[in-house]
């Protein structure tokens, strides 16, 4: 019998969200790691979806990869509106914005003492 394969890590799991995104032409997907900077999450995956439609399919995409291996949301918001989706999987966060809301919050500036990390091309780490 094999064993079954081992759970992806945390950093795992937060690349292959971001590569999600990208996949299905995310705009300006980043990766923020918090560590030392938050105690309530790990890491943040920033995108943006081009109209309302696009912000609901990013989400959608980013679950069904990340249900792949065995993870699902512990809390989701914003999906049926389609204007700012956060998906909480406790050790990180997705945020996919409209580009206007992405804008006017500018998570990106109000978490900038936390590190960018890059987002690995596909098959890296993988």
């Amino acid at each position: 019998m094999p064993s079954p394969s081992p759970s992806p890590s945390v950093p795992e799991l937060v690349q292959r969200a971001a590569r999600a995104c990208v996949d299905h032409k995310a705009d300006r997907v980043v990766i923020l790691d918090l560590h030392g900077v938050s105690d309530m999450t790990d890491y943040f995956v920033i995108a943006s979806g081009t109209s309302d439609t696009h912000v609901r399919a990013l989400g959608e995409h980013v679950m069904e990869e990340l249900a792949q291996v065995g993870q699902r949301p512990h809390h989701m918001e914003g999906l049926t509106k389609g204007r700012w989706v956060l998906l909480d999987y406790v050790d990180f966060v997705v945020h996919v914005f409209h580009p206007a809301l992405r804008e006017f919050y500018q998570l990106e500036r109000l978490w900038g003492d936390a590190a960018p990390v890059p987002v690995a091309a596909q098959g890296a780490g993988a």
